[in-house]
């Protein structure tokens, strides 16, 4: 059982930046892909980010490539979603997940993959 929890959401005019921990508690959890979706108000929750379980190899959606980047360090904890270059239509609850396989060898956004998920916290972008 992964218990993982975010944190760093809050309030940022655009163009600001944020920086999203995601702690999780398990040892097993450096062999896992991590991921970040998020959920804005009243649509679907949606792919953000993902690394493999070495943090050699990532994945973006691509509203967010260039501006957020994802990184893990297996001998610390917790793994990070840095968001620079905030828009308004960031605003959203983000979550941080963790795959139900193994080192799985190919990166995926499909969130059935994920079976374990934080409680979420809340970012907003102000215009």
């Amino acid at each position: 059982q992964v218990v993982l929890v975010e944190a760093g959401g809050g309030l940022v005019q655009a163009g600001g930046s944020l920086r999203l921990p995601c702690a999780a508690f398990m040892r097993t959890v450096s062999s896992l892909t991590m991921g970040w979706f998020r959920q804005a108000p009243e649509k679907e929750r949606a792919f953000v980010a993902a690394s493999d379980w070495s943090g050699a190899s990532t994945l973006y959606t691509d509203s967010v490539k260039g501006r957020f980047a994802i990184s893990r360090d297996n001998t610390k904890n917790p793994m990070w979603l840095q968001m620079n270059s905030l828009k308004p239509e960031d605003t959203a609850v983000y979550y941080c997940a963790a795959d139900n396989e193994a080192y799985r060898a190919v990166l995926l956004a499909a969130e059935n993959y994920y079976g374990r998920w934080g409680p979420g916290t809340q970012v907003t972008v102000s215009s």
